[in-house]
């Protein structure tokens, strides 16, 4: 749409250089509207990563103790052994990281507090030079600094010069549940297949239907993320019939051995 158009569109008091600019703002706002894809990372990120490793960790142990010649009740518990212990691991493996996070950033904002008390002015100058070296003019930095400082210091100091936000705080406690739950979705889904697939054929069918799911997995991460979606889903497809592949040998050696 040419800026003509756009023009022709907007209502008659939004041309008028003396009226108030908010209005303009807010009917610009209405005709481009943005969707980040990039806001969706940090959730993306585990849950993709707690599925898949359900998913490729669980069916490489369905498939390793299967082709060790094991009965069908003794794979289903080793599977649900391998659900229970891997969500728990995931979940106490983010909380312990995320919790350091979290530790060092509440470090990073009291001494950014004590700062702003005793040394105000350098405070002022460091965040103005965070903007000059954006490429705000000196002058406009300063006042801009001036201005976010009055409203909220700690805040504009801890976004721009510490990078902490809101939308990126650390949550030990969330992750470490949105990681088990994750795990545990992907997990599940190797295991329904014991339930359903004939004894004979239980190896073949756990491998093709969690190839399946990783697939999928692939494809909805990349769409969502905005990534190429075969190159994705081939990643997640290789590493998971790497990780079967391997252990089904495992099972197989320790099987005939025994």
């Amino acid at each position: 749409m040419s800026s003509r158009a756009v023009f022709r569109r907007l209502p008659m008091w939004t041309r008028n250089r003396g009226e108030s600019d908010k209005f303009s703002f807010i009917q610009m706002s209405r005709l481009h509207s943005e969707n980040h894809l990039v806001s969706r990372v940090g959730w993306l990120r585990a849950a993709v990563l707690g599925a898949n490793d359900g998913i490729v960790s669980t069916a490489s142990l369905i498939i390793g103790v299967a082709t060790a010649n094991a009965t069908t009740a003794n794979v289903l518990v080793a599977g649900v052994a391998g659900l229970v212990a891997g969500a728990m691991s995931m979940a106490a493996g983010e909380y312990v990281s995320v919790s350091s996070q979290a530790d060092t950033e509440k470090a990073d904002l009291a001494r950014e507090r004590k700062e702003l008390v005793n040394q105000p002015e350098f405070e002022r100058q460091e965040l103005a030079q965070i903007y000059i070296d954006r490429g705000v003019e000196p002058r406009l930095a300063l006042q801009v600094a001036d201005q976010l400082m009055v409203k909220d210091a700690l805040g504009a100091h801890a976004r721009d010069e510490l990078g902490i936000s809101e939308v990126t705080a650390a949550r030990p406690i969330l992750a470490a549940l949105a990681s088990a739950a994750a795990f545990s979705i992907g997990a599940i889904m190797p295991l329904a297949m014991i339930l359903i697939s004939p004894p004979a054929r239980l190896v073949a069918v756990v491998s093709i239907a969690s190839l399946l799911f990783l697939a999928v997995l692939g494809a909805i991460g990349a769409r969502a993320g905005g990534a190429n979606v075969l190159k994705a889903t081939a990643r997640v497809t290789f590493w998971g019939a790497l990780a079967m592949a391997l252990t089904a040998g495992i099972g197989a050696i320790f099987g005939t051995t025994g």
